[in-house]
């Protein structure tokens, strides 16, 4: 037991964990991603609503929506022609809510 009480982590559980910090960051580090990312915190999107929100073409936007699905950061499900995205690993929301935060939200100008 540490100091304050708590229970320190094993050199073990301290690498898988970030093994996985590693693997969200590097699905954020790309910009069309990060923009998928930042449209879907708002809620479920169709492809097609993602496609203007963030203007990327159809092939790229496929091919990244396939890397965010098979890094289990987001979730489909289909109603009819529409296949919907939502985010699906609160790790991500979280760390899209910092970015959000630190990145998105305008600055106010102060009145001298």
């Amino acid at each position: 037991m540490d100091v304050d009480g708590t229970t320190a982590m094993d050199l073990a559980t301290m690498r898988r964990s970030a093994d996985k910090a590693c693997r969200l960051m590097k699905a954020l580090s790309n910009p069309d991603r990060l923009l998928l990312l930042c449209q879907l915190t708002e809620g479920e999107k169709r492809v097609g609503e993602l496609e203007e929100l963030v203007g990327i073409g159809q092939p790229t936007l496929s091919q990244q929506l396939g890397v965010l699905r098979e890094e289990g950061l987001v979730s489909t499900r289909r109603e009819g022609k529409n296949i919907y995205y939502q985010i699906a690993s609160p790790q991500a929301l979280a760390v899209m809510s910092v970015l959000f935060q630190q990145f998105c939200v305008p600055e106010t100008s102060e009145i001298a």
